[in-house]
């Protein structure tokens, strides 16, 4: 399936369809500047599980530093900026969406990678702005319009943006 191949590699195709190579590398820098406060919060936490049991390693798909048995948390993983703290030791394993585990609704397990991927992207795009405005939304909550995007993107392959497009564009 397409959207699965293109999810797998983690691409901005269905972010930005028409933008040549270098442009998209030129915006993936960018937003990676833009979010860069939150990337350093999240280098500070994982650097601080390393005594504990972590490890970082960097994985080019998802545009992210992946810091994996990180020691503290309920489970499941947390991005912050550029990196994904991960208390497990796969961030390609499955997980079921917000609204599934709430008892909205019946949907198939997603990879956990594509979730938090979505999460990369959305940081990307708010910068500073993003935890302020997650919050702002229910945290981490079924109700949450971030964690709903990253669920759909996570399902679909497409819609990681948490708002649904005006009439007349494509959705992301």
């Amino acid at each position: 399936m397409a959207a699965d191949a293109g999810r797998r590699r983690g691409r901005l195709t269905a972010a930005v369809p028409r933008v040549s190579g270098i442009a998209r590398r030129l915006l993936v820098f960018a937003g990676a500047l833009w979010t860069s406060p939150n990337t350093a919060a999240g280098l500070l936490l994982g650097l601080l599980g390393l005594p504990f049991g972590a490890h970082a390693h960097w994985r080019r798909d998802d545009l992210a530093l992946v810091f994996h048995g990180w020691p503290w948390g309920p489970g499941g993983a947390l991005t912050l900026g550029n990196v994904i703290l991960h208390t497990g030791a796969d961030l390609d394993g499955n997980c079921r969406t917000y609204a599934h585990r709430a008892g909205w609704c019946e949907e198939a397990a997603v990879r956990l990678a594509d979730h938090e991927r979505a999460h990369v992207y959305q940081y990307m795009v708010f910068g500073p702005l993003f935890l302020p405005v997650y919050l702002a939304f229910g945290g981490v909550s079924v109700r949450n319009r971030f964690e709903r995007a990253a669920d759909r993107y996570a399902l679909t392959g497409r819609g990681w943006w948490p708002w649904p497009a005006p009439p007349g564009r494509p959705k992301r």
